[in-house]
């Protein structure tokens, strides 16, 4: 397994690195959500800079392109007061042949305090943070199909935030969990908080070796997996990591999968549509329901900061106390 909790966890079980959500604990994770609840609060004010981190210098390390993902680790830091510093990996000096480790070590001479790693390897943020100095945090922002654990968080806070407590739901992931990093934080981070059900719905083709292992019932047939369902999380699509053989047509896959405003009716009145984006419209999820009132795609984003903002302020404030 990739997952090594002792490492994301100094001397006194604080968040050090943030790596995965397998093996974290709930009042862990239950932490995450309040610290990202304060922000999310003080980002309504006029003012919304922090000085939490004031002197500290993060780096954003992407390695795989990423819009959203960049851009609210970027505005988080910004709002903690940090600096940051956003690497343009394709014109770095790994793509003239520099190894990783050597790329690590240099920019820790520059005195950073964090890394934000997004990389097509799975494994890569654990190796950064097994070899990276003491006193540097590490956060991964996505690796290879291993897990996506803070876009998981904002995920969490979001559907607390519409409904308020884990234990009664029953949540259907929906799409391509073969290739979805996202997809095994989710499921990972409902089991924990203590989540009813966790549903998985895709055609066999698009669900990995023995997936049930995971904690979730599955399913391949829509309708009847959407049946008494309290959040709905549709996943794109991943055609850049599949070959054709996998999927008929997007056509067909709509057809089957895809979330329309019929199909959603199947669920509970009351349930929340999401999407991690992003979102291919008429692929996964009909323009409708994602622009629907019962859609809470663009609340997922504002909350991603707030998310963001907690994960880095926890890493860095067990840092600072020397552990």
């Amino acid at each position: 397994m990739l997952t090594n909790k002792n490492l994301q966890l100094n001397s006194l079980g604080k968040l050090q690195h943030f790596l995965s959500i397998e093996g974290l604990q709930k009042s862990l994770l239950t932490e995450i959500l309040d610290t990202a609840e304060s922000f999310a609060d003080m980002s309504e004010q006029q003012v919304k800079k922090f000085p939490l981190l004031r002197g500290k210098t993060i780096v954003n390390l992407f390695f795989e392109n990423s819009t959203r993902t960049r851009a609210t680790f970027e505005l988080a830091a910004i709002r903690l007061s940090a600096d940051i510093l956003s690497m343009n990996i394709a014109t770095s000096a790994t793509s003239k042949g520099e190894s990783l480790l050597d790329t690590i070590r240099n920019l820790e001479a520059m005195q950073v305090d964090m890394f934000v790693v997004r990389h097509s390897l799975s494994g890569a943020a654990h190796f950064i943070a097994e070899h990276a100095a003491p006193h540097i945090s590490v956060i991964n922002a996505g690796d290879g199909q291993h897990e996506h654990p803070t876009q998981a968080m904002l995920d969490m806070f979001t559907i607390r935030r519409a409904k308020k407590k884990f234990s009664g739901l029953r949540v259907a992931i929906v799409g391509d969990i073969l290739h979805s990093r996202v997809a095994r934080s989710q499921i990972h981070a409902l089991n924990i908080l203590g989540a009813e059900e966790v549903r998985v719905i895709a055609p066999k083709t698009l669900l990995p070796a023995q997936v049930e292992s995971l904690g979730v019932t599955v399913y391949h047939d829509l309708t009847a997996g959407l049946k008494n369902i309290d959040v709905i999380i549709m996943l794109r699509l991943q055609k850049e990591r599949m070959n054709s053989a996998l999927l008929p047509s997007e056509s067909e896959y709509f057809k089957c999968f895809g979330l329309s405003d019929d199909k959603l009716k199947t669920a509970n009145k009351d349930a929340i549509v999401m999407h991690p984006g992003p979102i291919n419209r008429g692929v996964e999820i009909s323009s409708s329901v994602a622009d629907g009132p019962q859609s809470v795609i663009l609340q997922q984003v504002t909350n991603g900061i707030a998310v963001r903002m907690a994960v880095m302020s926890m890493a860095m404030q067990s840092n600072a106390r020397g552990d």
